[in-house]
């Protein structure tokens, strides 16, 4: 039957009880018993970095191997790992666990020391090492490597500093809060594009600086015109229906001021009937293939709206149209601007803003980014049934208003 041994744990060791474990760098060594080992310790017992450091000592006839747990030539494997060696007593058949420590021996040349060695070569990295072999020992084609990477390195350190010389002078020139300003105008300019319709900010009048042919194509305003004649036909009863219905007060309020002439009210109507399905669409997430068709919405323009106001995704293998923040915005922007067109080049930005569902902070934005100007509601006094309901205007005015970007941080309230 065969025996069994049993781990027994030691108590704390001294440096005598630790074990060591030595491995050689250049081979394997045959006749282990013929070499003296010796290890040395730091006399600064003191120091906590110095008190720790152990070196190691082998000798044979021929030469000596050195090993230490500090330096450049150290296991750092000795700092992330804890290693242990297993002492078998064959009396007692019980294993004893010592701490063990790891040397790297490295055969010493007598006269190599630290002293005559170059002391340029320890600031060297070690690129620029590998760089000086290749100069004295690397092939034609290496060297002709090495030469062409370190021309380049001139050239682009000559081109930083032309380039951080030019920045300087334009910057001493126009100042850096000016640049700042610049900056941050021209990311606010790059921003709004995304979003804003054509813009002409040279036309002569209103009417062309949102020009409405980029709003509603002729091809798409003829498509529109059974919806809109239908739209156009609708009674005051059905107008309530819809505003109890929840609809679009911005659509209601237009299809009760339906011009007489008979071009400019289908006109007006195929707009509102327009303006609706922009308003329906910026509700909602996911947009269905049917969106639109039960209103009468032509296909032509049902999928002009999905190229301009949605994003395509993929979902278990199927392709549907989102309406992102971005796109939410961008039909707001739209939104504004046929209602500008609609309206004399005024707008309505509170029946907007609850039509579509969003802040009205988020919209006043959208029409500064637009140029537009602001008008404040006028004071009202107050009634027995409350407060007049206050709504807030914007137009279009030549020349487009230029507002500045608020750059300063809000201060923090003190706690107390």
């Amino acid at each position: 039957m065969a025996t069994t041994c049993s781990i027994a744990c030691c108590k704390e060791e001294s440096d005598s009880d630790k074990a060591v474990i030595v491995r050689f760098s250049n081979g394997n060594v045959q006749k282990a018993e013929k070499l003296d080992f010796i290890m040395y310790k730091s006399t600064d017992e003191v120091n906590p970095r110095k008190k720790n450091r152990r070196m190691m000592v082998a000798e044979t006839e021929r030469i000596s191997y050195v090993g230490q747990n500090f330096g450049t030539s150290s296991l750092k494997c000795n700092s992330l790992c804890k290693y242990y060696v297993g002492v078998l007593n064959k009396h007692t058949m019980q294993m004893e666990l010592h701490n063990a420590q790891l040397f790297n021996m490295l055969p010493f040349v007598p006269g190599e020391t630290a002293a005559t060695a170059n002391p340029k070569d320890t600031d060297l990295t070690y690129k620029e090492k590998v760089d000086s072999l290749i100069e004295a020992f690397g092939t034609n084609k290496q060297k002709r490597a090495l030469t062409s990477r370190r021309m380049n390195q001139v050239g682009s350190e000559i081109l930083h500093h032309a380039v951080a010389k030019a920045a300087n002078s334009v910057i001493d020139g126009k100042g850096l809060e000016a640049l700042q300003q610049e900056v941050a105008e021209t990311e606010l300019q790059a921003e709004l594009a995304l979003y804003l319709p054509p813009c002409n900010k040279d036309a002569a009048v209103p009417e062309n600086v949102y020009p409405f042919d980029e709003l509603l194509s002729p091809a798409d305003l003829k498509a529109l015109e059974q919806a809109g004649s239908k739209m156009a036909a609708f009674t005051s009863e059905d107008l309530q229906n819809m505003k109890d219905s929840g609809g679009s007060l911005s659509v209601v309020k237009h299809l009760e001021t339906l011009p007489s002439d008979g071009e400019a009210r289908d006109k007006m109507a195929c707009c509102a009937f327009y303006l609706s399905l922009l308003i329906k669409l910026s509700r909602q997430k996911s947009v269905s293939r049917k969106f639109g068709i039960e209103e009468g919405c032509p296909r032509i323009v049902q999928t002009n709206l999905f190229r301009t106001f949605t994003v395509e995704t993929f979902n278990n293998g199927k392709v549907q149209n989102m309406v992102s923040a971005s796109m939410r915005a961008k039909l707001a922007a739209y939104c504004l601007a046929l209602l500008l067109h609609m309206g004399h080049m005024t707008a309505d930005l509170t029946l907007l803003h609850r039509d579509l569902a969003i802040s009205e902070a988020r919209v006043i934005e959208v029409a500064k980014s637009m140029g537009l100007t602001l008008a404040k509601p006028p004071r009202a006094k107050d009634t027995e049934a409350g407060l007049h309901d206050k709504h807030k205007q914007t137009s279009l005015v030549l020349p487009l208003v230029k507002y500045q970007q608020f750059m300063e941080r809000r201060k923090r309230k003190k706690m107390h």
